[in-house]
């Protein structure tokens, strides 16, 4: 018995816009299915910790609990990136960004007037 396979139709790519979303059609950038996705239930907590797990060693500072949702998360994502000096990305309410930075994280967020704990180890 074979799988059901995908349907066919739909542009996968576009050479003027690049990557595109099969869900809703617009350019991956101003996906709104990602956007809608990305909303994240928020205790009022924002929480920084450190993860390896899935990098081979290579350590990210996640930031979870963020009450911004969509283009407002990635912009916040930008700051904190440049501030760091590093590069990451934002994924599904999460805010990566590579290695760890930890303490000067928590004093910017704190700065901004939101909760934040340190999580984990």
């Amino acid at each position: 018995m074979m799988k059901p396979t995908r349907r066919a139709g739909g542009l996968v790519y576009s050479t003027a816009h690049g990557q595109m979303c099969p869900r809703c059609g617009r350019p991956t950038i101003r996906c709104a299915c990602r956007v809608s996705a990305a909303t994240v239930k928020v205790d009022g907590v924002v929480r920084v910790m450190r993860q390896t797990k899935g990098r081979r060693g290579k350590g990210v500072t996640l930031i979870t609990g963020v009450p911004l949702a969509g283009a407002e998360l990635v912009s916040l994502g930008k700051e904190l990136k440049r501030k760091c000096g590093s590069g990451g990305t934002v994924k599904d309410g999460t805010i990566e960004i590579q290695g760890d930075h930890r303490d000067s994280l928590v004093v910017e967020l704190q700065r901004r007037g939101w909760v934040v704990k340190r999580a984990g180890g």
